[in-house]
């Protein structure tokens, strides 16, 4: 099945990205995408914006050429209590919240899981992003009943199964929480993790897993506008 939004994508403002806004919504466009969501790293990020620069996003329309533009930010996880890194909500439609090393060193599995599970009580954490990273263990079967309680996606990561990714065993780990996705019936969502324009809407690496797994179509929230629609308040 085609997938119809990319929440997880990247801009100029990031510190480490390589397009603008506008040549990601071109791409967009261009990859077959209905919706589009802009989510700069949060102001903890080594390099990334100031808060004004989210305060601003509504200068960004909100649809360009027929594809409907989302504003978020991939929040930074800052503490093992699961503080995050976003003084602005306002304006803003979804946040992702990341572990990131330069954020929040590694701790334990328990630390780990804490941080995410307390991360999923901010109001507007629609996302977890990249749950992959074997540097941070988790405890997905606490974090898959978390996901489903909140009404939380749970992110697969393109960009995380490349070959040269630097998040280590993050097919082995998406593999164990795919199984209890299936278990719990909760949703997932697909994001590329775009940091230069080509890369919108790009979900090979995950569909390719996807389908050696047999996860069911039904949960990934890409394949299916009426709940995009629904769950984002469209």
């Amino acid at each position: 099945m085609k997938g119809i939004i990319d929440l997880h994508t990247h801009a100029l403002a990031s510190g480490h990205a390589y397009s603008t806004v506008k040549e990601n919504i071109e791409y967009a466009k261009i990859n077959g995408l209905k919706y589009y969501g802009l989510s700069d790293h949060g102001i903890n990020m080594p390099g990334g914006p100031h808060l004004f620069y989210f305060q601003n996003l509504k200068v960004i329309p909100r649809e360009v050429n027929g594809v409907r533009v989302l504003k978020g930010m991939e929040a930074n996880i800052i503490d093992y209590d699961g503080s995050i890194d976003v003084d602005i909500e306002k304006g803003l439609d979804y946040l992702i919240a990341s572990l990131h090393t330069v954020c929040l060193d590694p701790g334990t599995k328990e630390e780990n899981t804490r941080a995410t599970l307390n991360a999923m009580d901010h109001e507007l954490v629609k996302i977890i992003g990249h749950p992959d990273d074997g540097r941070y263990p988790l405890d997905y079967e606490a974090i898959v009943k978390k996901a489903k309680e909140k009404n939380i996606l749970l992110e697969v990561n393109n960009s995380s199964l490349n070959s040269d990714s630097f998040r280590p065993n993050a097919r082995e780990n998406y593999k164990k929480l795919l199984s209890l996705c299936k278990e719990y019936k909760v949703r997932i969502i697909l994001g590329s993790d775009a940091h230069i324009c080509y890369q919108v809407g790009i979900f090979d690496n995950a569909q390719k897993l996807l389908e050696e797994l047999d996860f069911p179509n039904e949960l990934v929230i890409n394949y299916h506008e009426d709940e995009i629609i629904e769950f984002f308040q469209l």
